[in-house]
């Protein structure tokens, strides 16, 4: 009876549309007409609506640490920029951004389905399109479309969303107070700019997640380790750090560097997944490769040295 029943239905067009299932008897199961499937759930391999039961990966959580991670190093980056060399209120922002992200972090998670609990439930992703269902919607008759975007990745792509909106409003809540009170050294115009400088660089995030997500997916570890090595060697060339005594002038350099090799270490990771930890293991013996080849060869590029013996050699 159930075999007969599902031959007797017409073919379910497009790459994501799905029947809901509307009632189950036993082993037979009544489907709906073919169509979006509900939030939490994607199609399976006979085209009906399944609910999310797995949970992220290590990879798909590793994804979800960069997106964390990007307004928080956008914070650090533009309150280290507008605090000035004499502010001793940097450290306190910093920190404050910290508790933020932390903080939207966790409230995200729990308010995530199952709620009060920090697993979520997710949809495993497949390919490239399961982030794009917007461009799979089938046009049957080339006149009508059957509008079956969901989110097959559920949760992934609209939890960067709730996330980038709490570490906003708390941000809204806490720093504006704090700087204020602390911010004594800077003007009045400087001392809000790192504030100023979040409410342009959220939008780009939203937009960035809503148009890459997808593409962010799939090349977030590379793009950590391509802009933390690019990132480094400016640091290290403004900075004038040309030995190893230069980084030890500074905490702050130190802080920086090692900040480098935690985001290197990071990319090594998701590069590798960690599948096969004894092969996986020795490639973060490579995360101080970088500095350490800066080092040894930043006194053979200096450029007046270049210059000094370009003007012997004539």
């Amino acid at each position: 009876m159930f075999r007969a029943a599902v031959e007797i239905q017409p073919a379910c067009l497009g790459l994501y549309c799905g029947r809901t299932v509307l009632s189950v008897n036993g082993s037979v199961e009544t489907y709906g007409d073919c169509g979006v499937c509900p939030r939490g759930q994607r199609t399976d391999d006979n085209k009906i609506c399944r609910e999310c039961t797995g949970s992220p990966d290590r990879y798909d959580w590793l994804y979800l640490g960069f997106m964390a991670m990007l307004p928080l190093v956008l914070h650090w980056f533009f309150i280290e920029w507008y605090s000035g060399k004499k502010s001793s209120s940097a450290l306190l922002q910093h920190l404050t951004a910290l508790l933020e992200c932390s903080v939207a972090a966790v409230v995200t998670l729990l308010l995530s389905d199952p709620v009060g609990s920090l697993h979520i439930r997710s949809c495993r992703v497949k390919k490239l399109s399961d982030w794009y269902t917007m461009l799979y919607n089938p046009s049957p008759d080339y006149i009508t479309t059957v509008h079956c975007t969901h989110e097959a990745v559920y949760p992934l792509y609209t939890i960067v969303f709730i996330y980038y909106a709490f570490c906003l409003v708390l941000m809204m809540l806490l720093r504006p107070l704090l700087v204020k009170k602390i911010a004594c050294g800077l003007g009045r115009s400087d001392r809000f700019k790192s504030i100023y400088a979040a409410l342009y660089f959220f939008p780009i995030l939203t937009v960035l997640q809503a148009v890459g997500g997808g593409l962010l997916y799939y090349a977030f570890p590379y793009i950590i380790l391509v802009l933390s090595l690019v990132t480094l060697a400016v640091y290290m060339s403004a900075s004038e750090v040309e030995f190893f005594k230069d980084l030890l002038v500074r905490k702050k350099r130190l802080v920086v560097l090692f900040s480098h090799w935690l985001l290197h270490a990071y990319g090594i990771i998701s590069i590798s997944k960690l599948d096969k930890l004894e092969q996986d293991l020795p490639l973060l013996a490579l995360v101080p490769a970088p500095a350490l080849f800066y080092l040894m060869t930043a006194k053979y590029t200096e450029p007046s040295r270049i210059l000094s013996e370009g003007g012997n050699g004539h």
